[in-house]
C-alpha cells in the first residue's frame, strides 16, 4: 500500500470514528435521524459531485444511474443496523465488532471470489488488525450480558452490510470506473429518496423535533460520513480492496478510546492493547 493510499485511509478512519461518536449520542427514533443526515449529505455532496462530473467533461454511463442505487440499499441497511446497535448496546462493543466483521468478510470474498493477491504480508496485516479488533470486542463491554449480546448481534449485521457495500463500491470505482465523489454523492441522494416512504411509520418521533434536538449530530454525520468514505473510494482506485478494508478499521483505535473517555465505557487497558495490535497490523500492510 502506497503512502498516499495509507494517508487517505487513516484520515478516513479518524473522520469515521468522530461521526460514530456523534451517532452514539442520539436516543430515540434512529430511522428519522438517519434520514435527516442522508438528506443533508445529499444537499452538501450532490452539488460537489455534479461540479466534479462537469469538470471531467460529463462522462456518462448507465453505471452512474444504477450503481449508486445498489450502493444506497446496502448503505441504508448499514446505517439502520448501526443506529439500532447504538441504541441497544455500548459503542465499545458494536463499533469494533462491526468494523471487524466487515473487513473479514470483504477480504475473504476479495481473495476467494475476485482472486485479488495483495501479498502475504498484506494478508497477515489484515488478519492482525482483525485480531486486535477481537481483543477490544471480547472484553466486558457492558454491565449486562444482554447488552453485550445485542452489541455483537447488531455489530455483526452492520459488518455484513459493510462488506456488501465495500465490495460493490470497489466494483463501481474500479471496473465501472465511476468518479468516486460523484458516485457516492448520487448514492446519498438515493438513500434519502428510498427512506422517505418509511417516514410515515415514524411520525410519532416528529421530523422537526429530531432535527432540532440533534442538529449538530446530523451535521457532523452528514459531512464526515460521506467525506470519510470518499477518501476510502479514492484509495480503492490504486490499492486492492483486500488491503483497504482492514486498514480503514484503524478507526476502532480512536473510537474505542473515545467511547471510554466520553461515555465512561469500561476496560480502557484492554482497548489500548487491542489498539496496539491494530497498529501492528497496519505496519505489516505498509511493509
Amino acid at each position: 500500500m502506497s503512502g498516499t493510499a495509507l494517508g487517505l485511509v487513516l484520515a478516513a478512519a479518524l473522520c469515521h470514528a468522530i461521526w460514530n461518536i456523534a451517532a452514539k449520542r442520539v436516543r430515540g427514533d434512529g430511522y428519522v435521524f438517519v434520514w435527516w443526515y442522508d438528506v443533508w449529505s445529499a444537499i452538501v455532496w450532490v452539488p460537489v459531485g455534479l461540479v466534479i462530473l462537469a469538470r471531467a467533461g460529463w462522462p456518462w454511463s448507465w453505471g452512474l444511474l444504477y450503481a449508486p442505487l445498489v450502493s444506497a440499499v446496502a448503505h441504508i441497511a448499514y446505517q439502520l443496523f448501526l443506529q439500532t446497535g447504538y441504541d441497544k448496546a455500548d459503542l465499545g462493543v458494536v463499533y469494533p465488532v462491526a468494523r471487524g466483521v466487515g473487513p473479514l468478510l470483504t477480504m475473504a470474498v476479495a481473495l476467494l471470489a475476485f482472486q485479488e493477491r495483495p501479498g502475504w504480508l498484506g494478508v497477515l496485516g489484515g488478519l492482525v488488525i482483525i485480531a486486535g479488533i477481537v481483543v477490544v470486542a471480547t472484553g466486558r463491554g457492558s454491565a449486562h450480558r444482554h447488552r453485550t449480546a445485542d452489541g455483537i448481534l447488531w455489530g455483526g449485521l452492520t459488518g455484513a452490510a459493510i462488506a456488501a457495500y465495500t465490495l460493490w463500491d470497489d466494483h463501481a470505482v474500479t471496473t465501472l470506473a465511476l468518479l468516486p465523489v460523484t458516485y457516492f454523492a448520487f448514492g446519498t441522494l438515493w438513500q434519502a429518496v428510498l427512506m422517505a416512504p418509511g417516514l410515515r411509520r415514524h411520525r410519532e418521533a416528529g421530523l422537526v423535533a429530531v432535527l432540532r434536538r440533534y442538529r449538530w449530530e446530523v451535521g457532523i454525520v452528514a459531512i464526515l460520513s460521506p467525506f470519510a468514505y470518499i477518501l476510502v473510494l479514492e484509495a480503492m482506485r490504486t490499492t486492492p480492496v483486500a488491503l483497504v478494508a482492514p486498514a480503514r478499521e484503524s478507526s476502532i483505535v480512536v473510537g474505542s478510546l473515545l467511547a471510554w473517555w466520553l461515555f465512561k465505557e469500561p476496560n480502557p487497558v484492554r482497548k489500548l492493547v487491542g489498539a496496539a495490535v491494530v497498529l501492528s497490523g497496519i505496519a505489516l500492510i505498509v511493509a
